[in-house]
């Protein structure tokens, strides 16, 4: 390799004028900041908290991981629940008319009868393995995992109380809801 061309590559120079599309590409940038309030003052320096790895960036590259799938699943499942749910509590209060008694007791058994054995299981699934897929730190203070926008990680498993919690067996709180 000649002189010029190791000077060329490895130059610490600076900037150099740069081709004709670069020229035209500058000119264009500086059409676009006039007048604008930031143009010559420094950017705010942007902090990052996390290490960029090398294996996250190849992780990232397979699309969504594990933990992320299985939240979502979680999620679509709970909303899957909760349409079902709204219908069957709809076609009862029309089946028991304006026996409130009757709509309770039935709505109860109904709930109590409702499965949630898949979305449990994908919750606790979650609940045993999101600190370790998404890397969460620990909390020295707590001695637990760090909280995740403020909450806790763990999910909470659906059963009847969940149930009567989001529909309550009260036909007017039923229809307000």
């Amino acid at each position: 390799m000649e002189r010029w061309e190791r000077e060329r590559i490895l130059g610490e120079w600076g900037v150099r004028d740069g081709t004709a599309t670069d020229r035209l590409a500058y000119r264009k940038l500086d059409e676009d900041l006039e007048g604008h309030p930031g143009k010559g003052r420094p950017l705010r320096s942007r902090l990052r908290n996390f290490p960029v790895d090398a294996d996250r960036y190849v992780a990232s590259l397979g699309g969504p991981l594990p933990y992320m799938q299985r939240v979502r699943e979680i999620d679509d499942q709970i909303r899957s629940h909760e349409e079902r749910l709204a219908r069957a509590r709809e076609e009862l209060l029309r089946q028991c008319g304006a026996d409130r008694a009757a709509f309770a007791g039935r709505w109860r058994e109904l709930v109590a009868r409702w499965s949630f054995v898949e979305v449990n299981d994908l919750i606790d699934r979650h609940n045993r393995y999101f600190p370790a897929e998404s890397r969460l730190p620990m909390d020295p203070k707590t001695g637990d995992f760090v909280l995740v926008g403020g909450r806790p990680y763990r999910k909470q498993a659906l059963d009847a109380a969940w149930v009567l919690e989001r529909f309550p067996p009260e036909p007017r709180a039923a229809a307000a809801a």
